[in-house]
């Protein structure tokens, strides 16, 4: 019998020898995803957003995230600006690198070429340039005109919701309500997700204006000559409707989470994708897509250090949005369909620029008219969409039904971002948080209070 139980205790050591080493040398693709994730939330809100990183870990990555997550450890090299993760403190380690300028990026073992020598220019940016000045009104400072009906409104916890981490409503040009959550302040930059499409979208705008970028344009993809993919047209991208492939299901290693986790080329990625439908035919939220139109506007520029230089030169700059960080892939493009971040307030001025059709002190910034054509609907979404990455719906609204008037349209994002903009109320709603879609939270409630709150 002591024999046999000797036995069978090697067995199990060898076996757990065994298991160890195949977590080690080839992990499941599923741990790799949630070490990149980890990786990456942690080391943005480290040095952007000067978080402690086990706060960051426990309460953005494990708490609402995946079970295997509550597994996974980070280690901080502040001298060479990283996060390590790692599952069961050994398994499928993943490194997120921060560049002043650019953010944090999973390197996904790829390199970082594009961005071994950041431009100058765009060093600003991150908890330090977000200090606008107390003493001066929003949006030029940071001094709000506070209105105490609505504030009213952001301060009731009911209708700020659950991780509500930022609130700001913005009404005829004035900051006239702002709410934060515990631990974070007006200048705390914070994750838009996939509100950064919207961003993306004013990117391509502003290109077009430089008259470099053409909606109706074609064959924009080398590798598509020769197929049906070179139907596509930039306004198809601009509209969810390309007709490529890409599975947006989060939860699992997906499309999305592999380009957004794994791969270090997303726009390339996404670029292999073949087609499942007619360009125009079909709506599919894709964000491997506003990658995509990423990857295209910086081509228009003769070479990288110019395109990683305009966001902050043509848009954030002039707007005085000081805070905003767009992060790259690993290849140096803009991760424009998910990774922006800024402050609460810097947020409500691209907000402010959107309802002023798309003029900052008197100046065309956008082509005339570019505001109403992204948020014209689509007839491939049903109407749920618009031509130029922003949504017609949200939680079942829809402009013109209930309190909302016909041109409300938003900006949305994972785990409850969203700004709600009504042109013709000259009203804007900033809402960010960590607020999964389970939470049982319908921020309809908020808006609806705000739109039909006296003036």
């Amino acid at each position: 019998m002591k024999g046999l139980l000797r036995k069978s205790g090697a067995f199990a050591v060898a076996m757990m020898t065994a298991v160890a080493g195949w977590l080690a040398y080839f992990p499941p693709e599923l741990l790799k995803v949630g070490d990149g994730y980890a990786a990456k939330i942690v080391c943005s809100n480290v040095f952007l957003a000067g978080r402690d990183p086990q706060v960051v870990l426990a309460e953005d990555v494990q708490s609402p995230g995946h079970p295997l997550l509550k597994f996974v450890s980070v280690s901080v090299d502040r001298e060479q600006q990283a996060v390590t993760a790692r599952i069961f403190g050994f398994a499928a380690p993943v490194r997120a690198v921060y560049r002043p300028g650019f953010g944090c990026t999973v390197t996904a073992g790829g390199t970082m070429q594009a961005l071994a020598k950041p431009a100058s220019e765009n060093a600003a940016g991150g908890a330090a340039a977000a200090l606008q000045s107390p003493d001066i009104h929003w949006p030029e400072g940071s001094k709000a005109d506070i209105d105490q009906t609505f504030q009213n409104l952001v301060d009731d916890p009911e209708l700020a919701g659950p991780g509500m981490r930022a609130i700001v409503v913005i009404k005829n040009g004035r900051l006239v309500a702002e709410a934060y959550g515990r631990g974070f302040d007006r200048d705390t930059p914070l994750l838009g997700w996939s509100m950064t499409k919207s961003v993306t979208a004013a990117l391509v705008g502003l290109r077009i204006a430089d008259g470099r970028m053409d909606p109706e344009k074609a064959n924009l993809i080398p590798e598509w000559s020769g197929d049906e993919r070179a139907r596509i047209e930039l306004a198809d991208l601009l509209a969810m409707q390309s007709g490529l492939a890409f599975n947006e299901d989060y939860g699992d290693v997906t499309d999305v989470t592999r380009m957004l986790f794994l791969e270090s080329d997303m726009a390339g990625f996404a670029a292999s994708k073949p087609l499942e439908a007619a360009p125009g035919a079909r709506f599919n939220y894709s964000t491997g897509t506003t990658n995509l139109l990423s990857r295209l506007w910086m081509q228009t520029f003769d070479g990288p250090a110019r395109a990683l230089a305009y966001p902050r030169q043509a848009l954030f700059g002039p707007l005085g949005m000081t805070s905003a960080v767009m992060e790259t892939d690993a290849s140096g493009t803009f991760v424009g369909s998910s990774y922006m971040y800024a402050t609460a307030q810097d947020w409500a001025r691209f907000a402010q620029f959107l309802l002023d059709d798309g003029h900052w002190k008197g100046r065309a910034l956008l082509p005339e008219g570019f505001v109403g054509f992204m948020r014209t609907s689509t007839a491939a979404s049903g109407g749920d969409y618009g031509s130029a990455q922003v949504w017609l719906t949200e939680n079942g609204i829809r402009p013109g039904t209930g309190e909302f008037p016909p041109d409300t349209f938003w900006m949305l994002g994972h785990d409850g971002q969203s700004i709600m903009l009504v042109p013709s109320l000259r009203l804007a709603v900033v809402r960010l948080g960590l607020t999964p879609g389970g939470s049982g939270y319908d921020v309809r409630k908020l808006h609806t209070g705000v739109v039909t709150a006296p003036d």
